[in-house]
């Protein structure tokens, strides 16, 4: 890279933080870190447990944003350091130090943009992931599996807590179903990129035959709504039914009907849960999950609504192939909304989803 070239990625640099300066309102937003702290040492800050966490959330993503924020500052001027010092003498070592310095400020200006567009009133919420296999028994059941660990291993590299809401086991590999609660700051926000279709192409383990198999997952993606969120839900139209839990492997098996299903009558929305050993806590948990259906339900009846009015031609839901991973006879993840992909599908397999999500949150957000 020619010292002008760097010059040029310098300046840019400082305008990004600039711009980012000048939306994040450090000031206002110092203000609410100091009045979450002082709520924290409250004496009676613990005995609600669920909106002590909440705060705790906040104030820990508020630190976050604004720690990140100086700290790519305090990068950018000791990088504006180096490039004076370069000036006066010319290094070679120094300045590939310095350009190396710079492409990392660079990828990290661009992860810090992509949080602060997530402003949707959920983005910031934890995410609800479904999984379902579609047709193909063991085939499909067995990629539902491969996308199970696929988001897993994503959610982790973030720091990201996971719980099995409910799982449901293949006859003979894989799964038929399962939920996950995934747990973080921006969770949902990024998580919504995968709402969709997934398509598999390979050669199946499961055919003598060697021959090519194509298969289907179907992902869906909630927010989990906070208390203070109105749906309105008559006791009159809910079927509970208990039942006793199940697990693949070793996990703990229940001698009690501690597992519950919920049946939303007049939609016909069904949600389970046997994560918990108390009967109670399931339900809870599972009342949760009813809710966040419903919500993202109705909220994607009224898009629908608004593209009819506006003329679009544009499918609302799940229901729509977004993205295919093609084993064989070549290796491609391909997202077909922003033509974004990739020819490493093992690194996507084990969990390297973001090239996919920046591409779909930038896309809807240009």
């Amino acid at each position: 890279m020619e010292m002008a070239d760097i010059r040029n990625e310098l300046e840019k640099t400082a305008k990004r933080l600039a711009g980012f300066r000048g939306s994040l309102d450090l000031e206002e937003k110092e203000a609410r870190i100091a009045q979450l702290d002082n709520e924290m040492l409250h004496p009676d800050f613990w005995n609600d447990q669920e909106a002590a966490q909440k705060v705790i959330n906040e104030a820990n993503a508020l630190k976050e944003q604004v720690n990140t924020f100086m700290e790519m500052n305090d990068s950018y001027e000791n990088l504006d350091v180096t490039f004076e010092l370069l000036k006066e003498e010319l290094d070679a070592e120094l300045q590939a130090e310095l350009e190396d310095e710079l492409m990392t400020l660079t990828a990290q200006l661009d992860e810090y943009e992509l949080e602060m567009l997530l402003s949707e009133p959920y983005d910031k919420n934890n995410a609800i992931l479904e999984l379902h296999p579609g047709a193909g028994g063991t085939e499909s059941q067995d990629w539902g599996s491969m996308l199970l660990r696929m988001y897993t291993r994503w959610a982790e590299k973030r720091g990201y807590k996971v719980e099995t809401l409910d799982y449901l086991p293949g006859d003979e590999a894989g799964i038929k179903s399962v939920t996950l609660a995934i747990r973080g700051h921006n969770a949902y926000g990024y998580l919504k990129a995968e709402k969709g279709v997934h398509r598999l192409v390979r050669i199946s383990p499961f055919d003598s035959s060697g021959r090519r198999h194509t298969s289907f997952v179907s992902c869906e993606i909630m927010p989990e709504l906070d208390d203070d969120i109105e749906v309105d839900i008559r006791t009159e139209d809910l079927k509970i039914d208990t039942y006793r839990a199940s697990g693949a492997g070793g996990q703990h098996i229940n001698t009690t009907d501690s597992a519950v299903r919920i049946t939303h009558i007049p939609t016909g929305v069904v949600v389970t849960c046997q994560s918990e050993r108390s009967q109670i806590k399931n339900r809870d948990a599972a009342m949760k999950m009813l809710k966040a259906k419903l919500y993202q339900r109705e909220i994607e009846e009224k898009e629908k609504q608004l593209a009819e009015i506006r003329g679009e031609q544009k499918e609302i839901g799940w229901g729509s192939q977004i993205r295919s991973y093609v084993f064989h006879p070549y290796s491609m993840v391909k997202d077909h909304r922003t033509g974004s992909e990739s020819g490493n599908v093992q690194g996507v397999m084990d969990g390297d989803l973001d090239q996919f999500i920046d591409s779909y949150l930038r896309s809807k957000l240009s």
